[in-house]
């Protein structure tokens, strides 16, 4: 976590809370818009509906810790461009409001995966006492199962 002089206070006036504790101003939220493709009729020629959200990693990195930061640009789904900005494109609905909102969703969805900290990998090496279990079975069942053999001429 970065210094809590850095992070940006909930209560003002044009803060955005993208997931849990992750509190960014409205100003690094930069929407572009355009024309969408797709079904729509005449609303797909006049109307620019496709929403584009840019947003500096940088900016991100003010909210939230490097490691975070780090997952993030891993997660599935994120596109990254030169400039080091992550790029969410929405042209599901046909409202300009509506694709605002989902960029501002998925952008959520994005941070809460990259928040949960991946499972740390269990040792899956038996220890030596399970080693040791194990021989001390097998002899016993090679030992049983010798005994249920008829016996040979040698013995």
């Amino acid at each position: 976590m970065t210094d809590a002089s850095e992070i940006p206070d909930a209560n003002a006036i044009n803060a955005v809370e993208l997931a849990p504790g992750v509190i960014v101003p409205e100003a690094v939220l930069r929407f572009s818009y355009s024309r969408s493709s797709g079904p729509g009729g005449q609303n797909v020629n006049k109307l620019s509906t496709k929403a584009r959200l840019h947003v500096a990693l940088d900016d991100l990195a003010v909210a939230t810790s490097s490691a975070v930061i780090q997952r993030l640009v891993n997660v599935p789904g994120v596109m990254i461009n030169r400039n080091d900005e992550l790029v969410i494109t929405c042209d599901t609905s046909r409202s300009q409001v509506a694709n605002r909102r989902a960029c501002l969703a998925r952008l959520r969805e994005y941070l809460i995966a990259a928040l949960t900290p991946p499972k740390r990998r269990k040792r899956r090496r038996p220890s030596a006492a399970m080693k040791q279990q194990r021989l001390d079975l097998k002899r016993r069942r090679a030992s049983t199962k010798r005994m249920r053999r008829k016996p040979s001429v040698e013995d």
